[in-house]
């Protein structure tokens, strides 16, 4: 068999350099599409496409595709290579590289209902500086802003926004796709459903997202944002029900564990401004485990003195210390933008591209305390290796059609454990120690039954995959098999396996 795919291999690269595109494969600077931000898998692609247009995506996909299960190719989309674990990657096979597709015009249309049109390797953050030059913005983000369309719509793309507006996936208005078998379908509520919501939360595996309508509304001028801290888990996590149900007056609601940081406050000092600076100084934060709610209200220029006393009425009805409270008031687009200013401070002590064992769950809402309880009071108790973010969103705001799994109560909890291990060390902040951390809190998952599910899953067996999507894997499998019946698309996720077939 190894003398037979040695053997066709002249005959796949001479059959790719010869495809009619107006883009180029590239055979020897490919090392950039076997890495990503995770920085544990590296997969040697083939070639790495570079489109120029879409029929370049829809070419090489469809020359795949009749190439039949006799071959092993197979692609993978990549957008800006923030996936974790090998996702968008190809081993020895094709990597698009999605961004080569970015400057193709975004179309803007204002009034009642507006949206955006945009390529599927476009970055959120590039349509965020145009769309205010037209006094326009997407109404759901993701805390990072420097990925591509293509790549959260996958997935779902989170962040607080999403409790009163849903993910980025429910605020989609039609879809271009390029199926498995190289043809490329417009898709939406109302056209080519099934293919709309299949590819929504999707992971890939049905098609590539070359371009999207993605919903609008005014873009404020302001943002009011605010922190807070809580002792006691309960009172937070009860604070923030509370401001996620009916009508919030806040835009964004986030939040986030803090294990055992000295003089905390004082780092705060530098981007917010304590209410009560005395009282601020004398609160003591390290050897503790304490509980941070971040609230952002958008606001216009004009509308300053009204949002203050709308904020402050708001605030007065939570349980915080009172002495934490801290606000700070920043443009919009700084907001928005807020990781990517942390970016460039760990860029310049190479500290950005290390290894990154995420771990992202989903928790019902029933379930939180007995999660926090353990994982906050057993497992990690003397320090972090990142961002703990923890925060509640409303399932009202989730389309069930689309792809995506979460859990079945009517609010459930993202906990995401955003850890960064240095590399080659053998302590606690190794990639490693952190390893059998995660594996800790998901085995404690598993026998609570605290019905999690994973965001951004990882899995090695399809058995795995059954479980995850439990009730819906028989719609994922029929779906694969309409659209990407030779599992050609997205090999990284590991979900299907290409069926090949050796003719003797």
């Amino acid at each position: 068999m190894t003398i037979k795919i040695n053997l066709c291999f002249p005959s796949i690269l001479s059959s790719l350099k010869t495809l009619p595109i107006d883009g180029h494969f590239d055979f020897e600077q490919v090392h950039h599409a076997a890495k990503d931000f995770g920085n544990r898998y590296t997969f040697l692609p083939l070639a790495v496409l570079r489109p120029k247009s879409v029929s370049d995506i829809a070419t090489a996909v469809k020359h795949v595709w009749q190439m039949g299960p006799g071959s092993e190719l197979t692609v993978a989309a990549r957008g800006h290579g923030h996936s974790l674990q090998g996702q968008a990657q190809a081993p020895g096979g094709v990597v698009v590289n999605m961004e080569s597709l970015q400057g193709l015009d975004m179309q803007f249309h204002t009034g009642n209902f507006p949206y955006v049109d945009v390529s599927g390797g476009e970055l959120w953050i590039n349509i965020l500086r145009e769309g205010l030059k037209h006094g326009l913005a997407p109404k759901s983000w993701t805390d990072y802003l420097h990925l591509t369309v293509g790549g959260t719509l996958s997935n779902a793309g989170i962040s607080g926004q999403a409790f009163r507006h849903g993910p980025q996936i429910t605020n989609v208005h039609q879809l271009e796709v390029v199926t498995g078998k190289g043809e490329v379908v417009n898709c939406s509520e109302k056209q080519n459903s099934d293919l709309f919501y299949s590819v929504l939360g999707g992971l890939g595996q049905f098609g590539i997202i070359t371009r999207a309508r993605i919903s609008l509304e005014p873009a404020p001028e302001m943002v009011k944002w605010i922190r807070v801290l809580y002792t006691d888990f309960a009172t937070f996590s009860k604070d923030q029900e509370k401001l996620i149900s009916g009508e919030s007056t806040f835009d964004y609601i986030e939040g986030f564990v803090i294990i055992n940081r000295t003089g905390l406050l004082n780092n705060w000092r530098s981007s917010f401004n304590p209410q009560d600076p005395v009282q601020a100084s004398k609160f003591k934060s390290d050897g503790r485990t304490l509980f941070c709610l971040e609230l952002a209200k958008y606001f216009d220029r004009d509308e300053t003195a009204v949002v203050n006393q709308e904020v402050k009425s708001s605030l007065s009805q939570l349980n915080h210390v009172p002495s934490t409270l801290f606000v700070s008031e920043v443009p919009y687009i700084e907001f928005l933008d807020r990781v990517h200013i942390s970016e460039i401070k760990l860029r310049s002590k190479g500290l950005w591209e290390v290894p990154h064992p995420w771990l992202n769950l989903l928790i019902p809402r029933s379930k939180i305390q007995i999660f926090a309880q353990h994982v906050f009071g057993n497992i990690l108790t003397d320090t972090s290796n990142g961002p703990i973010l923890i925060y509640p969103v409303n399932k009202s705001k989730w389309d069930n059609r689309t792809s995506v799994v979460i859990p079945e109560e009517d609010v459930f909890y993202l906990v995401a454990f955003l850890s960064s291990a240095v590399p080659s060390s053998t302590g606690t902040d190794g990639l490693d120690h952190i390893l059998i951390q995660n594996k800790r809190i998901l085995e404690f998952c598993e026998i609570a039954r605290l019905g999690v599910k994973q965001y951004l899953p990882h899995y090695s067996t399809q058995r795995e995959w059954k479980a995850h999507f439990g009730s819906q894997w028989e719609v994922f499998a029929r779906r694969k098999s309409s659209y990407d019946p030779l599992a050609i698309l997205a090999p990284g996720q590991r979900i299907f396996q290409k069926a090949i077939f050796y003719s003797q």
